[in-house]
């Protein structure tokens, strides 16, 4: 199908599409093909082709006072499924990102549940980022914390401490539109989310903010949500599918179609042409064909490691020879999701390119779809 050459120009033009034209878009399955093909047009004129993947690890998990309806974590819920701990030490954290490191990836995140760190914990985090900053010191740290910039809450001297111990970005996921976010959580607000991003800005740290999907949304909130993170010039934006805890309200939310899941992938990318769309948590459910759409025309990023909540690998052979690895797993999985990615036209960076390059690649089939990536 051809390619939709007057919003190419308008995008070149740093405009955008109308919320009209959005909302014409997901409402019109005739409009798919020209989507898909426009925005993969997008992406090869306007966002990177040197994909990004982020390393995570769940330095603290579980006991969460907030009430989000999808978590697992939530101490609201009957969920049972995830063990609880403190911050984890410095040493385990550390060997994380030095497995991080040696499999090519050049950013790491911390991902702490709960609506705030304490004055203790901030300390705690801050000695955890000057460690890792000094053995691995050409990873970008990021970091997941919490709420900021409320009374009690992460302020500009928490942020400020951070941001010396080697913080680079701040993740916050805005999760869906403002409209709706009240129907799945009512501990905080969205705008509680817009703050904290802003404050993150404002002490000039990056920021990192995306959605869930699926939670019983519409096609409107997920296109007002784009146009929020465009707003809010976000760069990073993380794209998860909803993978139903059991104990949780949304335990019995219908799966969101594929359909639906690439024409938000192809908005998103023209909403925000320049933006890391990333892979993130609920993406095994997917099968081999919206992956590689997925890729095609607008995802050219991921993250990679102890995604919280929800399962990393599928039960593939693929998958099980990553398993038999242990805890260095999710971090050896980077290659074969960096290989992924090259099959779909992108290229590696240094760090990543030179890892592939001592390994001989991954045994990836070229037509084949691992689970890894898919995770």
């Amino acid at each position: 199908m051809p390619v939709l050459q007057p919003i190419i120009d308008r995008i070149a033009r740093n405009e955008t599409i109308s919320r009209d034209e959005a909302l014409a878009f997901a409402s019109d399955p005739a409009l798919r093909a020209d989507l898909f093909d426009t925005a993969a047009e997008a992406t090869k004129r306007f966002a990177s082709r040197i994909f990004n993947i982020c390393g995570i690890v769940s330095i603290k998990t579980g006991a969460c006072s907030c009430n989000c309806k999808w978590c697992a974590q939530s101490t609201h819920w009957t969920s049972s499924s995830i063990p609880i701990h403190p911050i984890l030490p410095v040493s385990e954290v550390d060997a994380a990102a030095e497995r991080a490191a040696a499999g090519g990836i050049t950013r790491f995140s911390l991902v702490a549940s709960g609506r705030k760190p304490s004055a203790r914990e901030t300390r705690m985090y801050a000695e955890h980022l000057k460690k890792l900053r000094s053995t691995n010191p050409k990873l970008e740290l990021c970091a997941s914390l919490g709420l900021l910039n409320e009374k009690g809450l992460l302020n500009e001297k928490d942020l400020a401490l951070l941001k010396e111990a080697g913080l680079v970005r701040v993740h916050c996921n805005l999760e869906t539109s403002e409209r709706f976010f009240p129907q799945v959580c009512s501990s905080h607000t969205w705008e509680d989310k817009v703050k904290t991003i802003r404050a993150a800005k404002a002490a000039g740290l990056e920021v990192c903010s995306g959605g869930l999907f699926g939670m019983g949304e519409t096609a409107e909130d997920r296109i007002d949500l784009a146009f929020a993170l465009r707003e809010l010039e976000v760069p990073s934006i993380p794209l998860n599918l909803l993978d139903p805890r059991p104990g949780t309200p949304l335990e019995h939310a219908p799966k969101l179609s594929e359909d639906h899941f690439l024409t938000t992938v192809a908005l998103y990318r023209l909403i925000n042409p320049q933006a890391e769309l990333r892979f993130a948590g609920g993406r095994l459910q997917l099968s081999e064909y919206a992956v590689r759409e997925a890729m095609r025309i607008g995802v050219n990023s991921a993250i990679c490691g102890s995604l919280l909540t929800t399962d990393t690998m599928g039960p593939t052979a693929d998958a099980e020879r990553f398993m038999a690895a242990g805890s260095e797993a999710d971090e050896a999985m980077a290659d074969v999701i960096a290989e992924r990615f090259m099959a779909a036209g992108y290229e590696a960076d240094e760090a990543m390119a030179d890892v592939l390059e001592r390994s001989g690649g991954t045994d990836c089939e070229e037509d084949a779809l691992c689970a890894a990536c898919a995770s």
